[in-house]
């Protein structure tokens, strides 16, 4: 879509997403779940009309010259779009965190004080390739009481438009504003600059992308942003540890899948267990094509590594690469993990308690484990039904952000006339 002012445009769309925003803080739940149930139902019906919108994305992206794993991240497939069709029903059977009271404690005044879980109000949120975040960012504004404004990425263009299409007409159908729910169409990137300056209409800016678009929109934001750069995800392996469980949870972390931000980037493994495990695991690693770049130690222990540089200790490498280096304690492994450590996902394998709750306490991440895999650090894995991101900031939300994380606590006083004296 040709839009000339983009400012003008942008403003519009501002507008409306906040006057929507009102309504939709107030909307029953029983509408707000008819809307999810009726786009569940939509996506389904209209799974030819969007693959087709979806095949014309894919042409263009194989002319462009589009690298295969991005061309495969636009395909809207029969199993994604019954996967987000299923979300939609999941999020409507949650609970509805809006209005929820709690904490409510009697004052020696008399009054009676707590928190209420409301809605953010309007969140922007920026995303490249995958259509499917349409869905996922729509259900969850719907069922939290939001509005949104949407801007995928120019790949994805006629594909996420035939699907923003489906979300306003659910919204419709429920009675509820179509306008809560909005997609920029137009692919000039001068509207991520205006949706990003728009304090008047946005509360939150939401990027979902490489670590360049999240750097871009943290730095020249005027709302605030909940975003995490780097997942620089960390597995130990500790001085007591069940070997085998070690061996698997580790394969799991790194090897599942490379190009989640939550697969394991560096492995440290105790000096204790180093001989025993380093080995194991490198035989895996080996027959799996995985490269490893190791300390000297980790090095003298697997004959296939290469050393490690100073900058491997800080790479998220999404892919089959990982760094390794050998500790002398769990001091160590913490320092390593909280300077290096991108505050993502870290996981600790020990059969020693003391181990595991000095590991949870100390280490300054968004999640992390005792003998998991890194990649649970999921809002669906969560039971959260979906997710809207990762945070790995401290104010507000942190970690994988579902319903909750889209909404805020204000304080509400219950009185019976009383007065302050």
């Amino acid at each position: 879509m040709q839009i000339d002012d983009i400012a003008a445009y942008m403003a519009h769309v501002g507008a409306a997403a906040r006057a929507a925003s009102t309504t939709m803080a107030a909307a029953p739940t029983a509408a707000k779940d008819q809307a999810l149930r009726a786009l569940a139902r939509r996506l389904r019906a209209d799974t030819p009309a969007l693959q087709a919108a979806n095949a014309r994305d894919i042409a263009a992206a194989q002319a462009a010259g589009l690298a295969a794993a991005l061309v495969d991240r636009l395909r809207l497939g029969d199993a994604v779009i019954a996967t987000v069709a299923e979300g939609c029903e999941q999020i409507a059977a949650m609970a509805d965190p809006v209005g929820e009271i709690s904490g409510v404690k009697r004052r020696p005044s008399g009054i009676s004080v707590g928190q209420m879980r409301v809605p953010l109000g309007v969140f922007g949120m920026i995303y490249e390739s995958r259509p499917n975040v349409t869905i996922e960012a729509a259900s969850l504004a719907i069922k939290s009481g939001n509005a949104c404004i949407l801007r995928g990425g120019s790949e994805a263009l006629h594909s996420n438009l035939a699907l923003w299409h489906l979300v306003q007409a659910a919204l419709a159908e429920a009675g509820l504003p179509p306008d809560a729910v909005q997609l920029v169409q137009t692919t000039d990137r001068a509207a991520v600059g205006r949706l990003i300056t728009m304090p008047e209409s946005v509360d939150v800016i939401i990027p979902r992308g490489g670590k360049g678009l999240i750097e871009r929109i943290s730095a020249e934001a005027r709302v605030p942003v909940i975003k995490h750069l780097d997942g620089n995800c960390h597995v130990y392996v500790d001085a007591e540890v069940d070997l085998d469980l070690a061996v698997r949870v580790t394969d799991n972390a790194k090897t599942q899948k490379y190009s989640p931000c939550n697969a394991a980037e560096s492995l440290l493994v105790h000096a204790a267990q180093a001989r025993a495990f380093l080995p194991r695991i490198g035989a895996i690693f080996a027959a799996k094509g995985v490269e490893v770049r190791g300390c000297g130690r980790a090095r003298a222990l697997l004959p296939q590594a290469v050393p490690a540089t100073e900058a491997d200790w800080d790479t998220e490498y999404l892919a089959p690469i990982i760094s390794v280096k050998v500790v002398d304690s769990l001091d160590e492994a913490i320092a390593h993990i909280n300077r290096h450590g991108s505050h993502h996902t870290d996981a600790i394998l020990t059969s020693h308690h003391p181990s595991a709750m000095r590991f949870l306490r100390e280490v300054d991440s968004a999640s992390v484990m005792v003998n998991a895999s890194t990649r649970f650090a999921d809002g669906f894995e969560y039971g959260l039904g979906a997710e809207i991101g990762i945070s790995t900031d401290k104010f507000h939300a942190r970690g994988p952000v579902g319903l909750e994380g889209l909404t805020s606590l204000k304080w509400v006083v219950l009185g019976q006339g009383e007065v302050r004296t």
